[in-house]
């Protein structure tokens, strides 16, 4: 589920529990959405500005994306991975399961200093899949339970309002929801470790000089940003969860 559908579904939904609480007053609750609406359109509006300026500056080595990840996953002793060509814009990404590392329209054929940035970021992921990153391997074996937890945390939340106010239901919708932001926090780490070792790999290898690689640099913080901000928006859910729903039933 996206975040503004979550947002949509909370604000709906909670609307019960707050007029349990607060009546036909304003829930200041509220205002833990708004600042997590708030982080996601700046962290979003950030990393298109900084891509749309990045992606108008060549690299002098003239390397494509797909060129830039072919080079760094090889020199890195890495050959079963596969390199495509995906449509969309920004949708890169690495697939552990299928070994396939997916380049978007303007990252694959594009050599420009954001694309490589990108498709280093992206191999990052291969590099870490490779080592056995940790952080990696617990993120992959949590994705099949944060999938049904974050289907069917609001439903069972909303289940439990409904049914008289059961906080046992409500208690266990917040959990499932809080597996869901513990998910968001374990991606944190191996987000910032793919750029690191991308930025890294970009410094020694020639592909990016060295006023290039400060250029990808902050390409690749800005999308780091949109983690963050997905992170903090999940933890104000479920701070707003808490106060309204995670005490006992109020008399009204």
């Amino acid at each position: 589920m996206g975040i503004y559908s979550m947002y949509i579904l909370n604000g709906m939904g909670l609307w019960i529990g707050a007029r349990r609480y607060y009546g036909m007053f304003f829930d200041p609750t509220y205002i833990l959405i708004i600042i997590g609406v708030l982080l996601s359109l700046l962290a979003s509006g950030l990393v298109k500005s900084t891509y749309a300026k990045y992606k108008k500056v060549r690299s002098m080595s003239g390397y494509t994306g797909a060129q830039a990840a072919e080079r760094i996953l090889h020199q890195a002793g890495i050959y079963d991975v596969q390199i495509v060509h995906i449509s969309g814009d920004l949708t890169d990404n690495y697939n552990p399961q299928t070994k396939t590392l997916s380049l978007s329209d303007s990252v694959y054929g594009s050599n420009s200093v954001a694309a490589i940035g990108v498709a280093a970021h992206e191999c990052g992921h291969a590099i870490q899949h490779n080592k056995e990153y940790a952080p990696l391997k617990l993120r992959g074996a949590m994705v099949p339970a944060v999938n049904i937890c974050s289907t069917i945390s609001w439903p069972v939340i909303l289940f439990g309002v409904i049914l008289s106010w059961n906080q046992t239901l409500i208690t266990l919708g917040i959990i499932f929801f809080a597996v869901a932001v513990l998910f968001s926090l374990v991606t944190l780490p191996v987000e910032f470790n793919a750029s690191g070792r991308a930025l890294h790999i970009l410094g020694n290898n020639g592909i990016l000089a060295e006023d290039e690689v400060r250029k990808a640099r902050k390409v690749l913080t800005a999308a780091a940003m949109t983690y963050v901000a997905s992170a903090a928006g999940m933890i104000l859910q479920l701070l707003r969860l808490i106060i309204l729903f995670g005490g006992n039933s109020r008399d009204d």
